[in-house]
């Protein structure tokens, strides 16, 4: 049995779930947020400073940068859509539903932009990596938070 993120029938482990997705949530809210004011009008500075190869490679880390934060976003609205009711769990798990791949970005092309262009890039590859891990959580069978926990259960339904 897969671990459902959706369920409704929140234990303990399913509302501290659904904490974390909803800090995660307002994470990449508010990284998406950054991201945009920095590449449209903050960093414009910046990227005008640099020479033209490496303005071009800041123009393509700032669309690798939109492209993470999306595709997190969308999955934590599909993830949304399960717990409202609004879409099946097994249909959370259809490949168009799940996190999109993240675009590859060398750190060398990283070393060589503007410090808080830099902070955007690994703060997008960080968040995206950790809701990796959540989504593939959903395709992993459950396993109980503790021994003891997982004998208490096992008591529960005996009796």
């Amino acid at each position: 049995m897969a671990f459902a993120i959706g369920m409704t029938n929140a234990g303990p482990e399913m509302r501290m779930h659904h904490r974390l997705i909803d800090a995660l949530y307002s994470e990449a809210m508010l990284l998406a947020d950054e991201a945009r004011d920095y590449f449209d009008e903050g960093g414009r500075i910046e990227r005008d400073s640099l020479d033209p190869p490496t303005r071009v490679r800041f123009s393509c880390e700032s669309l690798k940068v939109t492209t993470r934060l999306m595709h997190v976003i969308a999955w934590f609205l599909v993830q949304r859509a399960v717990r409202a009711g609004e879409l099946e769990f097994r249909d959370a798990l259809d490949p168009a539903r799940r996190l999109g791949d993240a675009p590859e970005t060398e750190q060398v092309v990283i070393d060589a932009l503007p410090s808080k262009a830099r902070y955007l890039i690994q703060s997008s590859i960080d968040l995206h990596r950790r809701v990796t891990v959540l989504d593939l959580a959903q395709d992993a069978p459950i396993v109980s938070a503790s021994p003891a926990l997982s004998m208490q259960r096992r008591l529960a339904s005996a009796f």
